[in-house]
C-alpha cells in the first residue's frame, strides 16, 4: 500500500484546478473569508465539481464509443484521468476530515 504525501497532493489538485474549469478546486490553501456556511459551501461545490469532471469525462466516452468525429482516443483517457485524480484527492479530503472528526470527538473536555 502506498502513501499519498499531502503537500504533493495538493501541488497535483491546483495544476489541474489551473488547467480545467473546476472552480471548486480553486483557492486551495488560501485563506477564504470567514462567512457563515462558507466551509459548508466550498464542500458541496468541490463535490459538485467532482460529479462534472465525471460526467464529461463518461460523455465524451460514450462519444467515442459512438464514433463522433474530433473525439480522440487521447483526449479521452486525458479526461478519464483528471476524473480519476479529482475523485481520489476528494476520497483523500473526506478520509482526512473524518479522522480530524475522530480525533475532536476523543479530546477530553
Amino acid at each position: 500500500m502506498t502513501t499519498i504525501d499531502v503537500n504533493s497532493l495538493l501541488l497535483q489538485m491546483r495544476r489541474i484546478s489551473a488547467q480545467t474549469e473546476m472552480p471548486a478546486l480553486r483557492g486551495v490553501g488560501e485563506a477564504a473569508p470567514a462567512e457563515k456556511g462558507a466551509f459548508g459551501d466550498l464542500l458541496k461545490q468541490s463535490i459538485e465539481g467532482v460529479a462534472q469532471t465525471q460526467a464529461k469525462a463518461a460523455s465524451m466516452s460514450a462519444a467515442f464509443e459512438r464514433g463522433d468525429p474530433g473525439i480522440d482516443l487521447a483526449q479521452v483517457m486525458i479526461q478519464g484521468q483528471k476524473a480519476d485524480l479529482s475523485f481520489r484527492a476528494m476520497t483523500e479530503v473526506r478520509n482526512k476530515m473524518v479522522d480530524a472528526y475522530k480525533e475532536i470527538m476523543n479530546m477530553s473536555i
